[in-house]
């Protein structure tokens, strides 16, 4: 489920509607990370650098710090929530066609993904760790929103609150398996999930880099030369266990049926959004790949 929605969610940030939108309330487009911040931070309200960085958890805070809270000089919260809805709205009208957008099969796949998203926990589980202890941040604070009238808005909210559901569980499932913000990133792109100078968009330095890398090779989860051990790909396939575990309850509560029903109606949107060419072929996230 989390591939089927993960797309439709993320063409906020890559589409040239959501550029045009970020551009109206100020923000400089010349690169797209002052209005995914923007996009992605707004339900938490005016946070600061270090509420992001810790929600966000795999980028720099250093990073984050040139961002955040600079982007709310440039637009209120608030309004970033108003202008990200057209971006959407506009997005699924260019991506999707004005045919599915108003189609019955759409307000069905709408309707679905927002039981699932009402059925989200309010907040994760603590950890007792040395590194951040993430709960549900994301996916409460975009839970909070009032929701949408028109059925693909309320499906791009749904997507949104489900993707952050299961994202900040995995940042819990990070936090247990005893993995620092960079430390995920070098462990993830050492078992081939991106090359690693897709995981520069993170901002991290090469020194901060090769000191996880050390740490990792310190602990047997990485060889010398940075290839993955054995112990090192056990680890990361038991955060992903434990990611999936922790992101079931919106899909136990939807129910198995009314779950292969929504990735049925999913289908052609996600096709859609793949097809559309917006989204990198390599990325952090696995998306854009069939």
């Amino acid at each position: 489920m989390w591939h089927l929605l993960e797309p439709l969610h993320a063409l906020l940030y890559y589409a040239p509607e959501a550029f045009e939108e970020a551009a109206a309330l100020g923000y400089d487009t010349a690169e797209r990370w002052p209005s995914y911040f923007a996009w992605r931070a707004a339900p938490l309200g005016t946070a600061g650098p270090d509420r992001v960085a810790d929600t966000f958890y795999s980028f720099s805070p250093a990073m984050v710090a040139r961002y955040v809270p600079a982007g709310w000089a440039t637009a209120a919260p608030a309004e970033v929530l108003a202008a990200r809805l057209r971006a959407v709205d506009r997005t699924y009208r260019t991506v999707l066609g004005e045919e599915t957008v108003g189609s019955a099969e759409l307000a069905e796949a709408a309707a679905l993904a927002r039981r699932a998203a009402e059925a989200t926990p309010d907040s994760g589980a603590t950890v007792d760790s040395d590194v951040r202890r993430p709960s549900r941040p994301l996916a409460a604070a975009n839970a909070e929103l009032p929701w949408p009238e028109a059925p693909h808005l309320v499906l791009w909210q749904a997507a949104t609150v489900l993707r952050e559901h299961r994202g900040d569980g995995h940042l819990a499932a990070l936090a247990e398996a005893g993995l620092d913000p960079v430390e995920a990133l070098v462990s993830f792109a050492a078992i081939g999930a991106a090359p690693e100078p897709v995981f520069e968009s993170r901002g991290w330095s090469g020194a901060e880099w090769a000191a996880a890398r050390e740490r990792l090779a310190a602990r047997g989860f990485l060889h010398p030369d940075g290839a993955p051990a054995e112990a090192g790909r056990a680890l990361r396939a038991e955060v992903e266990r434990r990611t999936d575990e922790l992101a079931a309850a919106p899909w136990v509560a939807l129910g198995p049926d009314d779950t292969a029903r929504l990735a049925e109606l999913l289908g052609g949107p996600w096709l859609a959004a793949i097809g559309s060419g917006l989204l990198p072929s390599e990325n952090t996230l696995g998306i854009g790949k069939v």
